[in-house]
């Protein structure tokens, strides 16, 4: 018997050589595919679904990008998953982690087919990204104690991240409302207590603040418009049954009067569970299922305002933000943790009637109100401004701040250079390699700009040969500026994320020496 039956049939397997480049071609082609949306000058995708009704979504955040590809190569979804995790963790850098990654790939290949052994690379990778990081430490401002010059680098970080968005051309408006959302948490990264209301019409720049919290209802006929001082039950509970349902109820009965006495029999069980519900002592009742007529009509007579059928994440979030507990039953009211807010009233945006609390228990919570021409830019909108508020809450944790626009990779391009050169052995071509790598990213942001990067990023070289330098790219005059003038900055956290993540996931891919692919589950009986 032969060996080479190893497998069953159908399943697949590549070795070495061929292994290898089938992991970095996968690798490099997926940090091909978004390197042009990097940078302020990147462009947008359009991403497709064959799915029902063919979505379009228009976007240039790199997570959301590769999030809605169907990927077959396994390197490539290494770097689909480190996009997600930048994502998750700090909010913005997708793009800038997968072309890193990719670089390093690039530059990895070249290496191997010289004959130097991947352990070596990674080992050199491994001494470049320490020394990256290091030099970046030493390189950080961080005006914690400044409130002014805090808020300003807030603004900064806030401008740049959005700069490379759709947001870009209202950037000022969009970074003063992310910052005061920002300042409002007071240092929590609980990004629950901003809301994003999204109301097509209006123009990008009709966007605001709003303290408190805004719901997407109508307020019921008949009821009070206006509550001070509300009591608020938030609960989950089932408010439609004082009728008989007459489809799939079986019920035998003699005369059709025996029918109205199970009906008034329904009502009075409803009367009572409102109530149970009314002896709460609360103003405002907000369910998450319908609420039929007759209880409505119950709970304006005792002058509750009812909200039924409020949407699943605003419900959750009404019941953090008020401080209430959800509640599902209501025999015992002093076990039920009540919501509060000083008023409740009706407020219109656009055409659209909405339930405004304000003055809710939790103080730092707040809704930002987006309007734009239509549904694709309303939600690209609403990504841009969720990855600056991400930046945002890191920072204010962790407020070390860089200045950007390149200026990060050219300063940890040449402490790797320098370490390169004190580097005996074959580790110091991979420490060579990382420092062509970091050189990707701003050549890149200035190729997407269509500036000469060459001419560029020798001039950069330039400038950061002397110490403390300031200079990066400037994409709008198209030349080198003067980073700290112009008010580029990111957030620390976000490139020592995109640093060491890319970093692994680059090694991770070049362990790689053999890949094997199972054969496909066949169907019973086929």
């Amino acid at each position: 018997m032969a060996i080479d039956k190893l497998f069953k049939d159908e399943a697949t397997e590549e070795k070495g050589e061929r292994a290898r480049m089938a992991s970095f071609i996968g690798a490099m082609a997926i940090a091909d595919l978004v390197k042009t949306t990097l940078g302020p000058k990147g462009m947008d995708k359009i991403l497709q679904s064959t799915g029902r009704g063919h979505s379009v979504t228009v976007t240039n955040d790199g997570a959301t990008i590769l999030k809605s590809l169907h990927i077959d190569n396994p390197a490539a979804k290494v770097l689909v998953d480190i996009s997600k995790v930048q994502d998750e963790e700090v909010g913005d850098g997708t793009t800038s982690v997968v072309v890193l990654a990719g670089e390093l790939l690039r530059e990895a290949e070249k290496l191997v087919n010289a004959k130097i052994h991947p352990m070596t690379i990674i080992a050199g990778f491994r001494m470049a990204s320490e020394c990256a990081r290091n030099v970046l430490e030493q390189k950080v401002v961080d005006n914690k104690q400044d409130a002014e010059k805090f808020r300003s680098d807030l603004m900064n970080i806030a401008r740049t991240t959005l700069s490379s968005k759709i947001l870009s051309q209202d950037k000022e408006h969009f970074a003063k409302l992310a910052v005061d959302a920002v300042m409002r948490l007071k240092g929590s990264t609980n990004l629950e207590a901003i809301q994003i209301i999204k109301k097509p019409g209006g123009s990008l720049k009709d966007s605001f603040l709003d303290e408190g919290f805004i719901l997407d209802k109508k307020i019921g006929v008949g009821q009070p418009k206006r509550i001070e001082n509300a009591k608020i039950l938030v609960a989950n509970t089932a408010m439609d049954t004082d009728k008989v349902k007459i489809y799939g109820a079986r019920v035998r009965v003699d005369s059709m009067a025996k029918v109205a006495d199970l009906e008034a029999a329904e009502k009075e069980k409803m009367r009572e569970k409102v109530q149970k519900i009314i002896s709460h002592g609360i103003n405002c009742f907000v369910n998450r299922q319908l609420i039929y007529n007759f209880p409505e009509e119950l709970f304006a007579d005792a002058g509750i305002l009812a909200i039924e059928h409020a949407d699943f994440d605003g419900i959750e979030r009404l019941g953090l933000v008020t401080g209430g507990e959800i509640a599902s039953t209501f025999d015992n009211p002093e076990s039920v943790k009540l919501g509060h807010c000083k008023l409740i009233e009706e407020i219109m945006i656009g055409e659209d009637k909405l339930i405004h609390f304000s003055g809710v228990a939790m103080g730092q919570a707040c809704t930002i109100v987006l309007r734009g021409a239509s549904p694709h830019v309303l939600d690209e909108a609403e990504r841009s401004l969720h990855d600056a508020l991400c930046v945002l809450s890191q920072t204010v944790n962790d407020s070390r701040v860089l200045l950007g626009g390149g200026w990060p990779e050219m300063v940890m391009a040449k402490a790797v250079d320098e370490l390169a050169k004190k580097t005996p052995g074959k580790r110091s071509h991979a420490i060579e390699a990382f420092t062509r790598a970091l050189l990707a990213i701003p050549t890149t942001i200035a190729d997407n700009a269509g500036l000469d990067s060459a001419e560029l990023i020798a001039q950069l070289r330039a400038e950061h040969h002397k110490d403390e330098s300031n200079a990066g790219i400037d994409v709008i005059s198209g030349s080198v500026g003067d980073m700290s003038e112009l008010g580029i900055s990111e957030s620390f956290k976000v490139k020592q994320a995109v640093l060491l993540s890319a970093t692994e996931a680059a090694e991770m891919i070049l362990r790689v020496d053999e890949i094997i692919t199972c054969a496909p589950r066949r169907r019973e009986g086929m």
